[in-house]
């Protein structure tokens, strides 16, 4: 099968189980923006070895191509065997505030707002975290089109919380400090 279908050549792309829209549909927006974000995660993974924060970006990872699946999936039922299929739920948004706590434990105290930077890990982090808020908000823009599960925002909106803080974790672990705003 050749990379390139020329299907999207006038400016549409297929949904999964069928149908096309524009390009520019928040649809696309959304799921692109996930697969985005999806990369930059990918980008901090690779920046520098840090075991611990590794593992949760890996699963992070999965999380992030299941929503972007679901995101392209306009029927409903399918949606549920998406997030059902990647354990996106009440659980998994209580495994992200789990890794949010037990880094939170071996931080200082935030007493300022911080720049965002420090290493390359910390730094990808941080355009991680952007990156999320984006995509969280393309989403939003979407359920006002189209039905889509509440807990993709939640996820989102908790793991930007979650990319923040590996950000940190990051810079604490390599010694590089936070500059201050």
């Amino acid at each position: 099968m050749k990379i390139y279908t020329k299907t999207g050549d006038e400016g549409t792309t297929g949904l999964f189980g069928g149908g096309r829209v524009s390009k520019d549909h928040p649809r696309v927006e959304a799921y692109g923006d996930v697969d985005e974000l999806n990369a930059f995660v990918g980008l901090a993974r690779a920046a520098e070895s840090m075991p611990q924060i590794d593992e949760v970006l890996v699963a992070i990872q999965r999380d992030l191509f299941s929503i972007g699946a679901l995101l392209a999936t306009p029927d409903q039922d399918k949606m549920q065997q998406h997030l059902t299929k990647a354990r996106i739920g009440d659980d998994r948004i209580a495994e992200l505030e789990r890794s949010i706590d037990a880094c939170d434990r071996d931080l200082e105290t935030l007493k300022a707002f911080i720049l965002p930077g420090g290493t390359q890990k910390a730094a990808a982090l941080h355009v991680a975290r952007t990156v999320c808020r984006r995509a969280e908000r393309r989403v939003i823009t979407l359920q006002r089109e189209v039905e889509i599960p509440q807990i993709v925002v939640i996820y989102l909106n908790r793991l930007s919380d979650l990319l923040f803080t590996l950000a940190r974790a990051a810079n604490a672990r390599a010694g590089a400090g936070e500059v201050t705003w």
